[in-house]
């Protein structure tokens, strides 16, 4: 399969314009330049940037008049640090992959659709030119029910790019927020420069063990990496129990233990779609929440980076501070560093 060169090895930037109290004072302190030159010396080649539309909208839709120059700040930053920068439309107006967010309507309403056509087209003015940018149309959509319309908005919405930036790669992903195994159900690639996007925090019982936020996850349940299937497997079914609502592809793996041959099971068919559609992959996200022991994040890291290399996937870690996944927060970038 071949590679997406400059997107090979990342980190996520989230929290800082997506998934945050909307202020100015939040963007201006969150993360700086620092941030940016500490996350290039660890050897990525690529920051995925997340944005939530309230950075560049009104409540009306309406262009804020600083939206865009924080953007091109981060631009900047990442241009004099050799970095590339994709960018990522965390949340659009009308829907969120959290349904805490209350977004509602984006995928009936034609109005709120052209709303989103139009920002993009805003950012492919501003951007579409510059080589070391690439865009991410939307994070996750999460409801299979959505997904033969996110099809149709998604190839409405490249068509309406590539007017503006013939050249820019845009990643395009499917259902279940992301689960690889959505990518045989997309579309054909529009052109040669799109990528299908993909987000792996599989299995979800270890990467979200005691996660607040999971409907019917103990916020003292604990695992440990690698272990048997079976283990595994029995954990799962004992959460969805009860009431435990997530996709986990636990259940389908074909291996004994859940290690690096996990992955490389799990990623197979995408990435022999992928090679007869004449498109690469690429994780926008994958990562462990900070209730997990450091061990076991260490090995989780260790066997998702061995599958990533085997297939040349591209990727970028979540993330890089808060969120409940931060390597500052946990101090991991020495540790993980090899495993980017």
């Amino acid at each position: 399969m071949k590679k997406f060169v400059g997107y090979e090895k990342g980190i996520n930037f989230g929290g800082w314009f997506s998934q945050c109290n909307h202020t100015r004072a939040h963007y201006d302190t969150f993360l700086t330049e620092q941030d940016v030159a500490e996350a290039a010396s660890w050897g990525i080649d690529h920051i995925r940037l997340p944005v939530d539309y309230e950075l560049l909208e009104t409540e009306n839709g309406t262009p804020t008049s600083y939206g865009m120059n924080y953007l091109q700040k981060m631009v900047d930053w990442c241009a004099k640090y050799q970095l590339h920068l994709l960018l990522d439309l965390h949340k659009t107006c009308g829907y969120s992959f959290d349904k805490g967010e209350q977004e509602c309507g984006f995928f009936t309403s034609e109005v709120l659709q052209e709303r989103f056509y139009r920002l993009w087209e805003r950012l492919a003015h501003q951007f579409g030119d510059n080589d070391q940018i690439a865009f991410e149309l939307l994070n996750e959509v999460t409801d299979r029910r959505d997904f033969e319309k996110w099809k149709e908005i998604s190839q409405q919405c490249i068509q309406r790019i590539r007017k503006i930036a013939p050249n820019v790669y845009i990643l395009l992903g499917g259902y279940d927020h992301n689960c690889i195994k959505a990518i045989p159900d997309l579309q054909l690639p529009y052109d040669a420069r799109v990528v299908y996007n993909f987000h792996c925090y599989e299995p979800i019982i270890f990467t979200h063990q005691g996660a607040y936020w999971v409907e019917g996850m103990p916020e003292t349940f604990r695992l440990s990496f690698p272990d048997t299937t079976t283990h595994y497997a029995a954990q799962q079914k004992k959460l969805t129990a009860q009431g435990l609502n997530m996709v986990d592809l636990v259940t389908d793996a074909q291996v004994e233990t859940l290690e690096c041959t996990y992955f490389e099971t799990l990623f197979a068919e995408a990435v022999a779609v992928a090679e007869a559609r004449g498109t690469t992959l690429y994780c926008g996200e994958y990562g462990v929440i900070d209730r997990a022991d450091m061990d076991s994040t260490v090995a989780w890291y260790q066997a998702i980076h061995a599958a990533f290399e085997k297939y040349g996937i591209g990727r970028a870690a979540w993330c890089y501070k808060g969120l409940d996944f931060g390597w500052i927060d946990r101090r991991l970038a020495k540790k993980l560093q090899p495993y980017l």
